[in-house]
Parts: C-alpha cells; structure tokens; sequence
C-alpha cells in the first residue's frame, strides 16, 4: 500500500472509532430515558434512548473487523470502554460541585438525570464488553469459515448472539442495582433484543456498501485486510 493510501487508512480508521466511542459515551449518559416504539401496529417496544447508539457501534465494529482486522477492532472497543470510565468521573466530579442558587440547573436535577449513570455504565460496560468481544470473535470465525465470502451471514450471526447477551446482561446488572425493577426484566429484555436484531438486519445493506466502497478504495480484494496502519 502506498504512503497516501496509508494515511487516508488511518484517517479513515480515526473516522470510525471517533464515532465509537462518541456513540458509546453517549448511550451510557441517556440511558435512564425509556420510550416505546410500535412501527408494526402487532408489538410495542418498550426500549431506553441509550439503545439507539448501539447499533451503531456494532455497524462500526463489523466495519473495522472487516477492513482492518481483530485486532484493530478489539482496541476501539477497548479505547470506548477507557472512555466510558472517563466520562463517568467528569460527572461524578460535576455531580459533587455544588451549583450556584441562579444556576439553571439545580443540584437536585443534575443527580436525578446524571446521579445514577455511574451503575448504568458499570452494569453497561461489563455486559458490552462481553457482547462486542463475542461479536468479533464470532464476526471472525464466519469470515475465516467462509473464507471472506457471505458478509451478511457473519453480520448477523455475530450481531444476533453479542446482541442477546448484552441485553439480558445489561437489563439483569440493572435490575440487581434496583435502577429497574425486576417485574420489567423480560419485556426490556425481548423488546431491546428484537429492536436491536431488527436494525441490524436493516443495516446490512448499510454494511455492504461501506465495505464495498473502502475495499475498492483500498484495493483490497476477498478476505484481504489492512495491516499496515501507522499509528
């Protein structure tokens, strides 16, 4: 590869883990506001904000897992979780800082909006650190079985499995901390995975046309990954 496609490589590596970690971070910051959603008149969906980041994520991991590889995938996911831990301390440290009596925002709101994020992302990150290492591992054995043919076979595969235990673990650590109640624990955990299943059936097209437009970008052909980022 040469130095330039080299380096639009590692903008364009830089691109998507920026947009990891920003959706990462912010799904651990709304969880706390649920909403339903009935698109088919037949199941109402009783899901929290915070999911509607997610899929992302996962569309973003398979990406990279494609064109760059395990590894590279298995550092975003890392750097998102630092990143989580992070932004967890800046409100914790905002959450203690008494606000002034004109402050538009009292002391009492911040802690009800803010107060609890640090069990959600506790409960948040152990359950999608599991989930998103599953992904790429499953993502990777399908590709290595395939032998980098059938992309909609290993985007779904592995998004359906991760998808399932993230929602089941997440829902359960919440529940345990008694954010939610358990009465709840089913109906959130059929409704975030069925809504999460459904996005990512309908992003694989999504997924075939970034894929196909970085390999042609970067003259890789099946199964070919990019090696050489510099970092």
């Amino acid at each position: 590869m040469t130095l330039q496609k080299n380096n639009q490589a590692t903008a364009t590596y830089l691109i998507l883990a920026t947009l990891f970690i920003t959706s990462l971070v912010v799904s651990n910051l709304i969880f706390q506001k649920f909403f339903y959603w009935n698109p088919f008149g037949w199941y109402r969906f009783e899901i929290s904000v915070g999911i509607l980041p997610y899929p992302i994520t996962f569309l973003i991991t398979d990406t990279i897992s494609e064109i760059y590889g395990k590894k590279k995938a298995n550092q975003v996911v890392i750097a998102g979780i630092f990143a989580s831990v992070f932004s967890m301390l800046i409100i914790l440290i905002a959450n203690v800082a008494p606000a002034l009596e004109n402050s538009p925002v009292s002391n009492s709101i911040f802690s009800q909006v803010f107060g609890l994020s640090p069990l959600g992302v506790l409960a948040s990150m152990l359950a999608y650190l599991t989930a998103q290492f599953i992904d790429i591992r499953i993502y990777h054995f399908w590709k290595e079985y395939t032998q980098g043919k059938h992309l909609w076979l290993r985007n779904n595969f592995s998004t359906f499995t991760s998808q399932l235990v993230d929602t089941t673990f997440v829902v359960g650590l919440l529940c345990f901390f008694e954010v939610l109640s358990w009465n709840s624990f089913t109906s959130l955990v059929l409704s975030g995975f069925l809504f999460k299943a459904i996005i990512a059936i309908l992003d694989t097209p999504i997924l075939y046309t970034i894929v196909f437009y970085l390999k042609k970008k970067f003259h890789l052909n099946v199964n070919d990954e990019i090696k050489s980022l510099k970092l």
